[in-house]
């Protein structure tokens, strides 16, 4: 199936597989009706140079239970997170999953082929995603969230699009402390839009360069971004750096990556936010060797219809009782084509609603002493691994759950070391910023107990002691 019109010999020679009730009559019936001759002729704008010319390389059919046993064996070569303590963190977060979340999502009326446009169907599809929708303006302090995003990368690069639609503005002010995928991401987006991304760096307290944010924002800037809590895991002054934008009357947009640390930190909203989006991971979704993951979106009112991605919408039937639908639906592609304000195909509505079901489970008292847990615990690690001899906390500046330390031998080394006594260490930063070379980013979350934290400082404390 993945060849499919990229090999030379013709499609319809191919053996029909069994799951594919097509016959010759259908395929030839079907090519008729929409104008061409063969198969391959759809994909003729393909060029012939980077077409594969051979066949793919799979191994021979297995019979459904030999699959089922080399599925096993492959399976069996990871290690559960659980064996481990981990202490990585930087966008996917290790928390833990209460597990009413899996029992609820798993209930068969939850499993949707596709978007639920036929609300006579779907209204329970629909009321979750608008529930959703309403727990993500309380937690970020906006006015409107769509259906989710892919994730929260592209959820970045939507919303720096976005701004551009609203001001037709050339340059984004972006943030170094920005996750660095975030940024790639970012920038692959942009580069056919005419847009610059200019990058400001940080400071030796570990936040966003505010004299340099300025300096560099004039009437040309589009907006101006930044991370909260930002990749190192420092708080950034969101109303400082709101001012700068506004100043210029560029937007600011916010991006989260943590959205636990919401259960405690004001919200981006109340800083004059204008577009604040992030990666719903933490909430409900295990690691699952990062993916799928769920992009949260949430705007001003007024820019409601410049938003990406779907809308589900209250109303009432004929009889007048409370119903949902998806609403606004000529800003997306199915209706307006290439002019629509949304080019989104599908949302992440399966992990959408997890977030809501793990939300609603905890409740806002429950978030806050969640978040207060995460506080309170990666305070204790890092003032312990800041005591320790050679050891040097990196950045000053208030942390969530995460922090950056400099150990006094190579970094890969001790991360190694760390392995061989079923800890996985934090990040290697230099991996993104060459400047911190033997920086560790390390994240604590619920999940870690006093001990977790005490034999991952007695391990790093044996490591200054050894030649």
């Amino acid at each position: 199936m993945g060849g499919v019109g990229v090999c030379p010999t013709p499609i319809l020679s191919y053996p029909r597989m069994r799951y594919i009730p097509n016959t010759d009559k259908d395929r030839q019936e079907m090519l008729k009706k929409i104008g061409v001759q063969s198969v391959e002729e759809l994909f003729s704008d393909i060029p012939e140079s980077i077409r594969l010319k051979r066949k793919l390389n799979l191994p021979a059919a297995l019979s459904e239970k030999e699959l089922i046993e080399e599925l096993k064996a492959l399976s069996a070569l990871n290690t559960p997170v659980e064996e481990y303590i981990s202490f990585l963190g930087a966008g996917a977060y290790y928390h833990f999953i209460p597990s009413l979340i899996n029992h609820l999502v798993s209930r068969s009326e939850f499993y949707t082929a596709y978007t639920p446009y036929q609300p006579e169907i779907s209204q329970g599809t629909l009321q979750v995603i608008f529930e959703y929708q309403t727990l993500i303006c309380q937690l970020t302090g906006m006015e409107v969230a769509n259906a989710s995003m892919y994730d929260g990368s592209t959820g970045l690069a939507e919303a720096v699009l976005m701004a551009h639609r609203i001001n037709e503005r050339p340059e984004v002010i972006l943030s170094t402390g920005v996750h660095p995928e975030y940024r790639t991401v970012l920038k692959t987006y942009v580069k056919h839009f005419g847009i610059t991304i200019r990058e400001v760096g940080f400071t030796k307290k570990g936040v966003t360069d505010l004299e340099a944010c300025r300096g560099l924002t004039n009437p040309n800037t589009s907006a101006v971004v930044v991370q909260y809590p930002n990749f190192f895991g420092c708080i950034e002054d969101l109303a400082k750096v709101s001012r700068i934008a506004k100043e210029v009357g560029a937007l600011f947009i916010v991006v989260v990556t943590e959205p636990i640390a919401l259960g405690i930190l004001k919200a981006p909203g109340d800083f004059g936010a204008d577009i604040v989006l992030g990666e719903g991971q933490s909430m409900g979704n295990p690691l699952n060797f990062g993916g799928p993951y769920v992009g949260f979106f949430a705007v001003r009112q007024e820019y409601l219809r410049k938003m990406p991605g779907r809308l589900a919408g209250e109303t009432t039937d004929l009889e007048g009782k409370r119903g949902y639908v998806l609403t606004l639906s000529t800003r997306e592609q199915h209706i307006r084509r290439e002019k629509a304000t949304s080019n989104i195909c599908t949302n992440e509505a399966l992990c959408a609603l997890i977030n809501t079901i793990y939300l609603c489970t905890l409740g806002k008292q429950g978030i806050r002493e969640l978040a207060l847990q995460n506080l309170q615990k990666a305070h204790y690690a890092r003032k312990t691994l800041g005591q320790l001899k050679g050891y040097k906390l990196l950045f000053d500046a208030p942390v969530f759950n995460e922090f950056v330390i400099r150990t006094p031998r190579p970094l890969p080394e001790i991360n190694q070391i760390l392995l061989e006594n079923k800890i996985i260490g934090g990040l290697d930063l230099s991996r993104f910023y060459p400047e911190l070379t033997n920086c560790m980013l390390v994240c604590v979350t619920e999940n870690h107990s006093k001990g977790h934290i005490d034999k991952l400082v007695e391990v790093l404390k044996k490591l200054t002691l050894t030649p």
